[in-house]
């Protein structure tokens, strides 16, 4: 990352229903280290195509400083994101980011925005992550980004946040490195904020991870059928895979999540069509291949039963929800 000899300047790209609390979170721990330093070491600006005002997801308008343009090769894009990135990624947005990039920019995205800077290409080959709402989809279009579940990434001069307060988690590291730990652990006591998470840390306590302490056979099963949702594994090899018979594998699953091994693996891969099918434009005869269904009649079944709607019901109803957004 590039050396700054005075303030650090953040450019706040403001995306169309941008969520208000990874913006804020960002931009109040750049306020506060300002003023338990004592000094501007922080400046931001926002930007916005069309350089009026920026709404994010709650309604609530946000006055632009300018319009997307050029910016100091020193400056630390931070693009936010929100809800339906996908239509706020417009081609003047992703034209912006390319032409920026190339004079080598440290570039972030908020959110959802992960999305934005790999639609932009600048994510190729580069470790990432991305609100968990948007893993699915996000794995399924973009295969040359190293998805993680981390509450943040670093990599080179790309940087991704998961969203909510993982921005805070993101401007205590950027902090540090500036202008060392003391400082950003004060800025951290005035946020209340007591659990700093670092780029190793997961977005969510997964099941696996809550079950594996009390029962880490049934964790480790979990976690192969979350792997291996395009070709689900029978009971009978998950069982015997971790050393146990199919019925204590059953026992274990009423047990612990109130559902047969079957039942519990369907939810699995129902919930990743789901996710598929209102975040992406991937047919439904892909969605349902994608998540280990033979035949789409097979699946339009299934996601019936568990949804009290079809595939192609739930994929119209989302269109025509974001038309109206």
């Amino acid at each position: 990352m590039p050396e700054h000899s005075g303030p650090r300047r953040f450019v706040f790209v403001l995306l169309d229903q941008f969520t208000m609390l990874s913006f804020a979170s960002a931009v109040e721990a750049l306020r506060i280290a300002n003023r338990m330093s004592g000094e501007a070491l922080y400046t931001w600006t926002l930007v916005g195509e069309g350089g009026d005002v920026a709404r994010c997801s709650a309604g609530i308008g946000f006055k632009l400083d300018s319009d997307l343009d050029e910016i100091d090769r020193e400056d630390t894009v931070l693009v936010c994101g929100g809800i339906d990135v996908a239509a706020a990624t417009t081609r003047k947005v992703l034209s912006w980011l390319r032409r920026e990039a190339r004079k080598g920019a440290v570039i972030g995205g908020l959110c959802t925005a992960g999305y934005t800077l790999a639609k932009a290409g600048l994510l190729d080959g580069k470790r990432a992550t991305i609100h968990w709402e948007n893993q699915d989809s996000f794995a399924e279009e973009f295969e040359e980004v190293k998805l993680t579940k981390s509450v943040f990434v670093v990599d080179g001069n790309r940087i991704t946040t998961a969203g909510g307060t993982a921005s805070i988690d993101l401007m205590l590291k950027l902090i540090a490195d500036d202008h060392g730990e003391d400082l950003a652990n004060l800025v951290a006591d005035q946020l209340i904020y007591s659990a700093i998470r670092t780029d190793q840390d997961t977005q969510r306590l997964s099941i696996p991870t809550r079950i594996g302490v009390r029962h880490p056979k049934l964790g480790q099963v979990i976690r192969m059928m979350e792997q291996n949702i395009e070709e689900p594994i029978s009971p009978a090899t998950l069982a015997r895979d971790v050393g146990m018979s199919t019925r204590q594998l059953e026992r274990l699953f009423r047990r612990y999540l109130n559902r047969s091994p079957k039942r519990y693996y369907m939810e699995l891969r129902l919930s990743k069509a789901r996710n598929l099918l209102m975040q992406t434009d991937m047919s439904v005869i892909n969605v349902a291949l994608a998540c280990g269904f033979a035949s789409p009649s097979h699946f339009s079944k299934c996601y019936r039963a568990h949804y009290n709607t079809t595939p192609y019901r739930e994929r119209g109803t989302h269109a025509s929800g974001k038309d109206k957004g």
